[in-house]
């Protein structure tokens, strides 16, 4: 029994190991690895090799389905590229397999006292989220070492050897042992190493051991399948194709077993390198055999799997954006302003949300609101290329500077999705996990920001809409005043903690954080003011009056540091 103990705590250690792994690439070098996705689909060759790249750093081919279901989903490249993309991901899985196999043991203690080094004393930089990846890397090489040498009694062992016999015999099952165990693991490349170990142990015969690897690739495709099912759009169309193609090959390798086993016995004698020789040429197979065909597999796809709709939670679409109207560029301008506007209504829902949340604690609505900052990034992404889709050249002076108004406010709106984000996600955190609550005056003062917020909000939007000036230089005037009224309150809420109040002393960060936030959130809505005001020509009598102006404007906007600082 305890040798069995032994071998499920090694296959967990491996299993958090790539986890480890997979998290600390993604926090470091996420935004590069989306950017090489997304723009390596000009051939199939760049989107096979970035796709094979990218899922070898993160040692997961379904973080890679996530990242390139969700770029389909927004229209950002087509079905047919991202499923090149995920015939390269497979690959990669299998050549890491292939490096993992290798004699690395004296890697892993090196791996492990430099990463915790690193991650301890920079645990908030670059180099302690690498010192973290470095120790995933050296767990999944230590737990393959634990996993070889608790095998070994389970060999001479009758019952455990038993336990593993009953495997043999059954390809099917064998197949969905391996697919439930890669679900259950997040991580077929686990799965296969595991299967690796096990074979050249003795543990299973080398036809299991080749079953169990084509239900690990099963298991991976129903992985992002079943992770992508409620994506927007086409997004999990990606994952669909990329499960076809593995049920395909599963099917073909199953039936030529006995075959490729013998072809694979003749080139490595060891069952374990057998396992990792046929998880590289299942996967290459598909690769030579699909990636000229991903065109009329994606069309085919599309028939089958129409767009997710109301199944799940409600998700924002672009409804103004007509194609047809970008050789009217006034028209399209227009269209533009009122997905902008749409925008303005999510970010209104948000922030009156925030409120209920804070003053009921529903952790719940906390989740739904901050869902929404996902409608957000997805209608801001519609409209701004939306725009970049409008010839510049047939824009006259005024259509011009009414181009720059709506980037400016997407791109405030974005940034405010962003804060609110952060706010309620701190809010359930701190304030539902803990059970804690402010004091009267405390909620008194969040309620009487939060409603200049909203009325700020929409003002800002109605001037974005009429371009009135008296409401800009208004607009100015309430950025003052929220300045004003945030460092009155930021003071009051001192005296109270010097005052020992035992709710302001525990909610204390938290207070101040959120007062911080909204006022860097009403500074993006009282941005929309400068344009209107500078192309009055009233901008600096209006600076004089207000106060101090900001430091850099973009557009008309503000940036998110200039932002902060007002």
């Amino acid at each position: 029994m305890q040798t069995l103990l032994n071998l499920l705590a090694s296959v967990a250690l491996l299993v958090w190991g790539t986890h480890i792994v997979r998290s600390g690439i993604l926090r470091v070098f996420g935004a590069s690895l989306r950017r090489v996705l997304s723009t390596s689909v000009s051939n199939r060759g760049t989107a096979f090799l970035a796709g094979l790249g990218v899922t070898g750093l993160m040692q997961s081919s379904s973080a890679t389905a996530m990242i390139a279901a969700g770029f389909v989903s927004q229209n950002l490249i087509g079905l047919a590229p991202a499923l090149v993309i995920m015939l390269g991901a497979d690959v990669g899985t299998a050549l890491m397999a292939q490096v993992f196999s290798l004699d690395l043991s004296w890697l892993s203690p090196l791996a492990i006292l430099f990463g915790v080094v690193f991650f301890l004393s920079r645990k908030n930089t670059r180099a302690g989220q690498l010192g973290r990846v470095a120790i995933g890397l050296g767990l999944i090489i230590l737990a393959l070492q634990l996993i070889q040498a608790a095998a070994k009694p389970i060999v001479s062992a009758a019952g455990t050897k038993v336990l593993f016999a009953s495997l043999s015999g059954d390809p099917i099952l064998d197949m969905l042992i391996g697919a439930i165990f890669a679900v259950l693991s997040w991580s077929s490349l686990a799965v296969v190493l595991l299967t690796a170990t096990l074979a050249a142990s003795s543990v299973i015969t080398a036809p299991v051991a080749l079953c169990l690897v084509l239900g690990a690739n099963l298991g991976s495709g129903l992985l992002a399948f079943l992770a992508t099912a409620g994506m927007a759009g086409g997004g999990r169309r990606v994952a669909a194709g990329n499960l076809l193609f593995k049920v395909v090959g599963c099917l073909v390798f199953s039936l030529a077993l006995p075959w490729v086993l013998q072809g694979i016995a003749h080139f490595d004698s060891d069952p374990g390198r057998q396992a990792l020789h046929f998880h590289m040429l299942f996967n290459l197979s598909l690769a030579i055999v699909f990636i000229f065909f991903t065109g009329p597999i994606a069309r085919l796809i599309e028939r089958w799997l129409p767009d997710a709709t109301s199944a799940g939670p409600t998700v924002a679409e672009p409804r103004h954006l007509d194609p047809g109207a970008l050789g009217t560029p006034a028209l399209a301008l227009a269209n533009a302003a009122r997905e902008t506007l749409r925008i303005g209504d999510t970010i209104e829902q948000m922030l009156n949300g925030l409120l209920e949340v804070i003053r009921s604690n529903d952790r719940t609505r906390a989740d739904a609101l901050i869902r929404l900052d996902d409608d957000v990034d997805r209608l801001y992404t519609a409209v701004k290329l939306y725009l970049t889709q409008v010839s510049r050249e047939a824009l006259d002076e005024k259509d011009g500077r009414r181009w720059a108004e709506i980037i400016s406010l997407t791109i405030n709106l974005e940034h405010v999705g962003d804060l609110l984000e952060r706010m309620l996600t701190e809010v359930r955190d701190k304030k539902i996990a803990q059970r804690l609550s402010f004091s009267e005056a405390g909620m008194r003062e969040l309620e009487e920001m939060h409603a200049l917020l909203v009325s700020n909000l929409r003002l800002g939007l109605s001037v974005f809409l009429t371009g009135d000036v008296k409401a800009a230089q208004m607009l100015l005037a309430e950025k003052e005043r929220f300045r004003d009224l945030e460092r009155t309150y930021a003071a009051q809420h001192l005296d109270r903690l010097a005052g020992q109040t035992l709710q302001s002393i525990e909610t204390s960060s938290l207070h101040l954080d959120i007062i911080s936030d909204m006022r860097r959130v009403n500074s993006f809505f009282c941005s929309t003011a400068y344009p209107i005001l500078e192309q009055a020509g009233q901008l600096r009598r209006s600076r004089l009056r207000g106060g101090a102006a900001p430091a850099a404007l973009n557009l008309g906007a503000e940036s998110p540091s200039t932002a902060g600082r007002q």
